[in-house]
């Protein structure tokens, strides 16, 4: 696998959205040192380190991510990232909700791959639609991609035995529950009326289904709202009212688990983009 030959940019630290996302959010960014702190997103992090190195702390360990293998973030798993050398690193990732992997695989528990990162081939091919760049993919690349990403990731994981059975049905709808009250609180009793399941075995096959519980996904699922609203033009404090926060303080702590950073600095850097400066 030949390894990339794109070169690092100047100093300052920037991030790049890819300008429009269907089902998959992807970004590239650049830090050259101090990237973010630590945090956990509830989806799964693909990517590929495009130049330098990139160093992070994840489970019990320190990962280095070099040009030509694939990061593979599993939901909910905390992790950070700086830079491995003075030169800085560059990278690109895509944030896929689990929701779009169990269509695929159709109920199976999620894939987990150890040390967040893998020189699987299978993995790397699978994820190149969505990394090879940030232009938008045609809508059916783009499914296409999912799908054969779904089956890299079951493979190189391999076979996990001995869960219990899960209702997938069930907590379909009640996820489709949390997305219908984003600005509304909920209780896990209402979701236990929406999906007919007890709602603490309902608790269990949604972090087994989704790598998350039911509130934490509320959470992102509001958090994503914010950055929407507020890469739009939004004022922070309006962006959170309408995304369901008591308060812009209140989203901002969850702002900064989720993402490592403020919501301030995310927006700087947003706006930097890789030719400013």
């Amino acid at each position: 696998m030949e390894k990339s030959d794109i070169e690092l940019p100047g100093k300052h630290d920037w991030v790049q959205r890819a300008s429009s996302a269907r089902n998959v959010e992807r970004i590239e960014a650049y830090f050259g040192g101090h990237g973010y702190d630590m945090h956990r997103h509830d989806t799964y992090g693909i990517g590929r380190t495009l130049a330098g190195v990139q160093s992070f702390h994840y489970r019990s360990g320190m990962a280095h991510s070099l040009p030509g293998g694939t990061i593979v973030l599993h939901p909910d798993e905390p992790h950070d990232g700086h830079a491995g050398t003075d030169a800085g690193f560059r990278y690109r990732m895509a944030y896929i909700e689990p929701a779009l992997i169990q269509r695929v695989l159709g109920g199976k528990p999620l894939p987990f791959i150890p040390g967040g990162l893998s020189a699987d081939p299978r993995l790397y091919v699978a994820s190149d639609a969505l990394l090879r760049s940030l232009d938008s993919p045609d809508p059916l690349e783009e499914d296409d991609a999912i799908y054969e990403l779904a089956h890299a990731l079951a493979a190189a994981a391999g076979v996990r035995r001995g869960r219990q059975a899960v209702d997938y049905r069930a907590a379909e709808l009640a996820r489709a529950c949390l997305l219908d009250r984003l600005e509304h609180p909920v209780t896990l009793s209402e979701l236990e009326q929406a999906s007919g399941r007890d709602r603490w075995r309902l608790s269990r096959d949604f972090r087994v289904l989704y790598g998350t519980s039911p509130y934490r996904y509320l959470t992102m699922r509001r958090l994503e709202r914010v950055r929407r609203l507020a890469a739009a033009g939004q004022p922070l404090a309006l962006a959170a009212a309408w995304a369901g926060f008591t308060d812009q303080s209140h989203m901002t702590r969850h702002f900064r688990r989720a993402y490592g950073h403020s919501p301030g600095r995310w927006l700087r850097a947003l706006k930097g983009g890789p030719d400013a400066g």
